[in-house]
Protein backbone atom coordinates (compact mmCIF):
# COMPACT_ATOMS: atom_id res chain seq x y z
CA UNK A 1 0.00 0.00 0.00
CA UNK A 2 2.73 2.48 0.75
CA UNK A 3 4.64 1.87 -3.13
CA UNK A 4 1.05 2.55 -4.56
CA UNK A 5 0.73 5.79 -2.65
CA UNK A 6 4.09 6.96 -3.69
CA UNK A 7 3.15 5.83 -6.70
CA UNK A 8 0.14 8.19 -6.95
CA UNK A 9 1.83 10.75 -4.95
CA UNK A 10 4.63 10.94 -8.05
CA UNK A 11 1.73 11.10 -10.72
CA UNK A 12 0.03 13.62 -9.40
CA UNK A 13 2.65 16.71 -10.12
CA UNK A 14 3.19 15.35 -13.40
CA UNK A 15 -0.29 15.17 -14.20
CA UNK A 16 -1.24 18.54 -12.75
CA UNK A 17 2.04 19.76 -14.48
CA UNK A 18 0.63 18.70 -18.18
CA UNK A 19 -2.56 20.11 -17.79
CA UNK A 20 -2.46 23.14 -15.47
CA UNK A 21 -2.80 26.15 -16.99
CA UNK A 22 -1.24 29.35 -16.34
CA UNK A 23 -3.28 31.86 -14.79
CA UNK A 24 -3.69 34.67 -17.23
CA UNK A 25 -2.03 37.20 -14.51
CA UNK A 26 0.88 35.21 -14.93
CA UNK A 27 1.25 35.79 -18.47
CA UNK A 28 1.25 39.45 -18.10
CA UNK A 29 4.58 41.18 -18.96
CA UNK A 30 4.09 44.23 -20.62
CA UNK A 31 0.38 45.30 -21.45
CA UNK A 32 1.23 47.99 -23.03
CA UNK A 33 1.78 51.69 -22.95
CA UNK A 34 -0.63 53.33 -20.26
CA UNK A 35 0.88 52.22 -17.32
CA UNK A 36 -2.18 53.65 -15.32
CA UNK A 37 -4.52 51.49 -16.19
CA UNK A 38 -5.04 48.81 -14.33
CA UNK A 39 -4.09 45.06 -14.58
CA UNK A 40 -7.81 43.62 -14.84
CA UNK A 41 -8.33 45.25 -17.75
CA UNK A 42 -5.51 43.10 -20.09
CA UNK A 43 -6.88 40.49 -19.06
CA UNK A 44 -9.91 40.44 -21.35
CA UNK A 45 -10.05 38.48 -24.04
CA UNK A 46 -11.67 41.23 -26.64
CA UNK A 47 -10.97 45.07 -26.60
CA UNK A 48 -13.06 47.55 -28.66
CA UNK A 49 -9.69 48.74 -30.93
CA UNK A 50 -8.19 46.88 -33.49
CA UNK A 51 -4.64 46.47 -35.39
CA UNK A 52 -5.25 44.86 -38.55
CA UNK A 53 -1.74 43.68 -39.60
CA UNK A 54 -0.96 43.26 -43.55
CA UNK A 55 2.27 41.33 -43.61
CA UNK A 56 3.71 39.73 -46.78
CA UNK A 57 6.84 39.52 -49.18
CA UNK A 58 8.55 42.79 -50.99
CA UNK A 59 6.77 43.80 -54.15
CA UNK A 60 3.10 41.68 -53.30
CA UNK A 61 1.16 44.46 -53.76
CA UNK A 62 0.67 45.02 -49.75
CA UNK A 63 0.84 49.22 -50.48
CA UNK A 64 -2.27 48.92 -52.43
CA UNK A 65 -4.70 46.61 -50.37
CA UNK A 66 -3.16 48.97 -47.11
CA UNK A 67 -4.46 51.95 -49.06
CA UNK A 68 -8.29 50.16 -49.46
CA UNK A 69 -8.54 49.00 -46.52
CA UNK A 70 -7.37 52.10 -44.50
CA UNK A 71 -10.32 53.88 -47.31
CA UNK A 72 -12.51 51.02 -46.13
CA UNK A 73 -12.07 51.62 -42.47
CA UNK A 74 -11.21 55.91 -42.83
CA UNK A 75 -8.84 55.23 -40.47
CA UNK A 76 -4.65 55.68 -40.76
CA UNK A 77 -1.63 53.65 -41.74
CA UNK A 78 1.65 52.53 -39.83
CA UNK A 79 4.40 50.98 -41.93
CA UNK A 80 6.66 48.20 -40.63
CA UNK A 81 9.49 48.74 -43.04
CA UNK A 82 12.53 49.08 -41.69
CA UNK A 83 13.74 50.94 -44.85
CA UNK A 84 10.79 53.16 -45.53
CA UNK A 85 11.34 54.79 -42.74
CA UNK A 86 14.73 56.68 -44.21
CA UNK A 87 13.97 60.31 -45.34
CA UNK A 88 16.98 59.26 -47.90
CA UNK A 89 15.43 56.64 -49.70
CA UNK A 90 12.72 56.52 -51.49
CA UNK A 91 13.21 55.14 -54.99
CA UNK A 92 15.17 51.87 -54.13
CA UNK A 93 12.56 50.89 -50.52
CA UNK A 94 9.53 51.67 -53.24
CA UNK A 95 8.12 54.06 -50.65
CA UNK A 96 4.62 54.56 -51.63
CA UNK A 97 4.19 57.70 -53.89
CA UNK A 98 3.24 61.87 -52.64
CA UNK A 99 -0.62 60.80 -53.92
CA UNK A 100 -0.85 58.01 -52.06
CA UNK A 101 0.18 59.69 -49.14
CA UNK A 102 -1.78 62.44 -49.29
CA UNK A 103 -4.88 59.75 -49.70
CA UNK A 104 -3.95 58.56 -46.76
CA UNK A 105 -2.00 59.34 -43.37
CA UNK A 106 0.74 57.25 -42.96
CA UNK A 107 3.20 56.89 -39.98
CA UNK A 108 6.76 55.63 -39.98
CA UNK A 109 7.52 56.82 -43.94
CA UNK A 110 10.65 58.97 -43.98
CA UNK A 111 10.31 59.65 -40.13
CA UNK A 112 14.13 59.31 -39.37
CA UNK A 113 17.17 59.90 -40.77
CA UNK A 114 19.84 57.28 -42.16
CA UNK A 115 22.40 58.80 -39.35
CA UNK A 116 20.14 57.57 -36.87
CA UNK A 117 19.94 54.02 -35.35
CA UNK A 118 16.50 52.27 -35.51
CA UNK A 119 15.40 49.04 -33.98
CA UNK A 120 12.84 46.53 -33.76
CA UNK A 121 12.87 47.65 -30.21
CA UNK A 122 12.85 51.23 -31.17
CA UNK A 123 9.83 50.86 -33.26
CA UNK A 124 8.12 48.94 -30.81
CA UNK A 125 7.81 51.92 -28.93
CA UNK A 126 6.87 54.16 -31.33
CA UNK A 127 4.32 51.81 -32.61
CA UNK A 128 2.36 50.92 -29.78
CA UNK A 129 2.50 54.77 -28.75
CA UNK A 130 1.05 55.62 -32.53
CA UNK A 131 -1.68 53.37 -31.98
CA UNK A 132 -2.63 55.19 -29.05
CA UNK A 133 -2.71 58.78 -30.53
CA UNK A 134 -4.86 57.34 -33.79
CA UNK A 135 -7.32 55.08 -31.02
CA UNK A 136 -8.39 58.36 -29.98
CA UNK A 137 -10.42 59.21 -33.34
CA UNK A 138 -10.08 55.18 -34.63
CA UNK A 139 -11.36 52.26 -33.55
CA UNK A 140 -9.33 50.20 -36.56
CA UNK A 141 -5.59 51.56 -37.69
CA UNK A 142 -3.90 49.78 -40.19
CA UNK A 143 -0.15 48.39 -40.03
CA UNK A 144 1.43 47.25 -43.15
CA UNK A 145 5.43 46.08 -44.07
CA UNK A 146 7.08 43.28 -44.55
CA UNK A 147 9.98 43.55 -41.46
CA UNK A 148 8.90 40.55 -39.79
CA UNK A 149 10.84 41.48 -36.54
CA UNK A 150 8.69 44.95 -36.56
CA UNK A 151 5.76 43.43 -36.71
CA UNK A 152 6.73 40.62 -34.25
CA UNK A 153 7.46 43.60 -31.64
CA UNK A 154 4.79 45.15 -32.59
CA UNK A 155 2.56 42.33 -31.86
CA UNK A 156 4.40 40.10 -29.01
CA UNK A 157 7.37 42.26 -27.48
CA UNK A 158 10.55 41.06 -27.68
CA UNK A 159 12.04 38.02 -26.07
CA UNK A 160 14.88 36.06 -25.58
CA UNK A 161 17.11 36.32 -28.61
CA UNK A 162 14.45 37.19 -31.23
CA UNK A 163 14.35 36.23 -34.99
CA UNK A 164 16.45 38.91 -36.59
CA UNK A 165 15.45 40.81 -39.94
CA UNK A 166 16.89 38.80 -42.72
CA UNK A 167 18.26 41.72 -44.78
CA UNK A 168 20.73 42.17 -41.29
CA UNK A 169 21.79 38.77 -41.06
CA UNK A 170 22.44 38.89 -44.85
CA UNK A 171 24.18 42.04 -45.01
CA UNK A 172 26.32 41.28 -42.10
CA UNK A 173 27.67 37.23 -43.37
CA UNK A 174 28.45 39.73 -46.78
CA UNK A 175 30.54 42.05 -44.93
CA UNK A 176 32.18 39.02 -42.93
CA UNK A 177 32.98 37.48 -46.21
CA UNK A 178 34.33 40.51 -47.76
CA UNK A 179 36.37 42.09 -44.54
CA UNK A 180 36.67 39.11 -42.52
CA UNK A 181 37.09 38.77 -38.78
CA UNK A 182 38.89 41.38 -37.55
CA UNK A 183 35.64 43.51 -39.38
CA UNK A 184 33.51 41.95 -36.23
CA UNK A 185 35.84 42.60 -33.83
CA UNK A 186 35.55 46.25 -34.66
CA UNK A 187 31.92 46.43 -34.84
CA UNK A 188 31.44 44.70 -31.34
CA UNK A 189 34.16 46.62 -29.42
CA UNK A 190 32.39 49.58 -30.56
CA UNK A 191 28.42 48.49 -30.73
CA UNK A 192 28.25 45.70 -27.85
CA UNK A 193 31.71 46.41 -25.75
CA UNK A 194 29.53 43.58 -23.38
CA UNK A 195 29.66 40.84 -25.69
CA UNK A 196 33.13 41.76 -26.72
CA UNK A 197 34.48 41.55 -23.10
CA UNK A 198 32.77 38.48 -22.23
CA UNK A 199 32.23 36.78 -25.50
CA UNK A 200 33.69 34.73 -28.25
CA UNK A 201 35.95 37.28 -30.10
CA UNK A 202 37.66 33.98 -31.95
CA UNK A 203 34.47 32.21 -33.29
CA UNK A 204 32.83 34.09 -36.67
CA UNK A 205 29.32 32.58 -36.18
CA UNK A 206 29.05 33.57 -32.52
CA UNK A 207 29.81 37.21 -33.54
CA UNK A 208 27.82 37.46 -36.20
CA UNK A 209 24.99 36.46 -34.26
CA UNK A 210 25.93 38.84 -31.18
CA UNK A 211 26.20 41.74 -33.93
CA UNK A 212 23.12 41.37 -36.08
CA UNK A 213 21.18 41.09 -32.44
CA UNK A 214 22.32 44.02 -31.37
CA UNK A 215 21.74 46.03 -35.01
CA UNK A 216 17.98 44.65 -34.97
CA UNK A 217 17.20 45.20 -31.70
CA UNK A 218 19.78 47.81 -29.88
CA UNK A 219 20.07 45.36 -27.25
CA UNK A 220 23.35 43.24 -26.34
CA UNK A 221 22.67 39.91 -26.87
CA UNK A 222 24.10 39.40 -23.34
CA UNK A 223 20.53 41.03 -21.89
CA UNK A 224 17.87 38.88 -23.35
CA UNK A 225 16.24 36.59 -21.02
CA UNK A 226 13.52 34.89 -20.90
CA UNK A 227 9.88 35.89 -21.01
CA UNK A 228 6.03 35.44 -21.67
CA UNK A 229 4.55 37.43 -24.94
CA UNK A 230 3.29 40.85 -23.89
CA UNK A 231 -0.24 41.63 -23.51
CA UNK A 232 -1.76 44.60 -25.57
CA UNK A 233 -5.13 46.24 -24.77
CA UNK A 234 -6.60 46.14 -27.90
CA UNK A 235 -7.10 43.17 -30.71
CA UNK A 236 -4.97 42.23 -33.48
CA UNK A 237 -5.94 40.80 -37.17
CA UNK A 238 -3.35 39.74 -39.23
CA UNK A 239 -3.66 39.24 -42.95
CA UNK A 240 -1.23 38.26 -45.68
CA UNK A 241 -0.90 38.48 -49.04
CA UNK A 242 1.02 35.61 -51.42
CA UNK A 243 1.18 35.29 -54.56
CA UNK A 244 2.46 32.13 -56.93
CA UNK A 245 6.11 31.62 -57.13
CA UNK A 246 5.98 32.89 -61.11
CA UNK A 247 3.98 36.06 -60.29
CA UNK A 248 5.88 37.42 -57.47
CA UNK A 249 8.78 36.87 -59.43
CA UNK A 250 7.70 39.06 -62.97
CA UNK A 251 6.72 41.66 -59.79
CA UNK A 252 9.94 41.87 -58.39
CA UNK A 253 11.69 42.39 -62.08
CA UNK A 254 8.87 44.52 -63.27
CA UNK A 255 9.28 47.01 -59.91
CA UNK A 256 13.35 46.64 -60.22
CA UNK A 257 12.96 47.75 -63.91
CA UNK A 258 11.08 50.68 -63.24
CA UNK A 259 12.99 51.57 -60.10
CA UNK A 260 15.85 51.98 -62.99
CA UNK A 261 13.53 54.27 -64.76
CA UNK A 262 12.51 56.32 -62.15
CA UNK A 263 16.27 57.32 -61.42
CA UNK A 264 17.64 54.68 -58.85
CA UNK A 265 21.26 55.42 -59.94
CA UNK A 266 21.58 58.80 -59.20
CA UNK A 267 19.88 58.20 -55.79
CA UNK A 268 22.36 55.67 -55.02
CA UNK A 269 25.53 57.90 -56.39
CA UNK A 270 24.10 60.98 -54.05
CA UNK A 271 24.52 58.62 -50.99
CA UNK A 272 27.93 57.12 -52.28
CA UNK A 273 29.54 59.12 -48.84
CA UNK A 274 27.25 57.29 -46.58
CA UNK A 275 27.64 53.53 -48.30
CA UNK A 276 29.10 52.48 -44.89
CA UNK A 277 26.10 53.38 -42.87
CA UNK A 278 24.24 49.98 -42.05
CA UNK A 279 20.47 51.85 -42.73
CA UNK A 280 22.29 51.43 -46.80
CA UNK A 281 23.64 47.83 -46.60
CA UNK A 282 20.27 46.68 -48.31
CA UNK A 283 19.24 45.47 -51.51
CA UNK A 284 19.27 47.46 -54.29
CA UNK A 285 21.75 50.28 -52.82
CA UNK A 286 24.50 47.82 -51.82
CA UNK A 287 24.63 46.31 -55.44
CA UNK A 288 24.64 49.91 -57.19
CA UNK A 289 27.65 50.90 -54.40
CA UNK A 290 29.83 48.06 -56.04
CA UNK A 291 28.83 49.21 -59.67
CA UNK A 292 29.85 52.90 -58.42
CA UNK A 293 33.01 50.83 -57.37
CA UNK A 294 33.73 49.25 -60.94
CA UNK A 295 33.30 45.94 -59.12
CA UNK A 296 30.59 44.79 -62.36
CA UNK A 297 28.09 46.48 -64.93
CA UNK A 298 25.38 48.40 -64.37
CA UNK A 299 23.72 45.53 -66.16
CA UNK A 300 25.49 43.03 -63.52
CA UNK A 301 24.01 45.43 -60.85
CA UNK A 302 20.61 45.21 -62.23
CA UNK A 303 20.58 41.51 -62.39
CA UNK A 304 22.05 40.78 -58.96
CA UNK A 305 19.59 43.44 -57.42
CA UNK A 306 16.96 41.22 -59.08
CA UNK A 307 18.37 37.94 -57.76
CA UNK A 308 18.70 39.41 -54.62
CA UNK A 309 15.20 40.70 -53.94
CA UNK A 310 13.40 37.30 -54.84
CA UNK A 311 16.23 35.58 -52.64
CA UNK A 312 15.32 38.75 -49.82
CA UNK A 313 10.93 37.87 -50.89
CA UNK A 314 11.47 33.93 -50.29
CA UNK A 315 13.01 34.86 -46.41
CA UNK A 316 10.19 36.87 -45.92
CA UNK A 317 7.48 34.28 -47.09
CA UNK A 318 9.64 31.48 -44.96
CA UNK A 319 9.26 34.33 -41.77
CA UNK A 320 5.50 34.92 -42.22
CA UNK A 321 4.33 31.66 -42.68
CA UNK A 322 5.97 30.53 -39.39
CA UNK A 323 2.90 32.79 -37.80
CA UNK A 324 -0.37 30.83 -38.39
CA UNK A 325 -2.59 33.74 -37.14
CA UNK A 326 -2.07 34.89 -40.44
CA UNK A 327 -5.18 34.66 -42.52
CA UNK A 328 -3.86 34.83 -46.15
CA UNK A 329 -5.52 36.23 -49.24
CA UNK A 330 -4.41 37.08 -52.60
CA UNK A 331 -4.00 40.69 -53.36
CA UNK A 332 -6.21 41.49 -55.66
CA UNK A 333 -9.25 39.46 -53.53
CA UNK A 334 -10.13 42.96 -51.63
CA UNK A 335 -13.75 42.45 -51.29
CA UNK A 336 -13.21 38.76 -49.75
CA UNK A 337 -10.74 40.64 -47.12
CA UNK A 338 -13.16 43.47 -46.25
CA UNK A 339 -15.98 40.76 -45.69
CA UNK A 340 -13.62 38.60 -43.31
CA UNK A 341 -12.15 41.73 -41.49
CA UNK A 342 -15.69 43.35 -41.39
CA UNK A 343 -17.19 39.88 -39.56
CA UNK A 344 -13.81 39.70 -37.04
CA UNK A 345 -13.95 43.23 -36.07
CA UNK A 346 -17.64 43.68 -35.25
CA UNK A 347 -17.56 40.32 -33.17
CA UNK A 348 -14.72 42.09 -31.31
CA UNK A 349 -16.95 44.48 -30.71
CA UNK A 350 -19.92 42.70 -29.45
CA UNK A 351 -18.05 40.51 -27.40
CA UNK A 352 -16.28 43.06 -25.59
Amino acid sequence: MQKKEVRKERRKPEKSKKYKVRSKKQEVRNPGTDVGMHIDHFLKKTFTKTVIVIAGPTAVGKTTVALQLAKHFNTAIISADSRQCFKELNIGVARPSAEELREVKHYFIASHSIHETVTAAGFEQYALQKVQELFQQHDVVIMVGGTGLYIKAFCEGLDSIPEIDPAIRQSIITAYEEKGIGWLQEQLHAKDPAFAAAGEMQNPQRMMRALEVKESTGQSILSFRKGEKAQRDFNIIKIGMELSKEELHRNIHSRVDQMMQAGLPEEVKQLLPYKQLNALQTVGYAELFDYFDGKWTLEEAVERIKINTRQYAKRQLTWFRKDKEIQWFAPGDVDAMKKWLDERVSKSMQDY
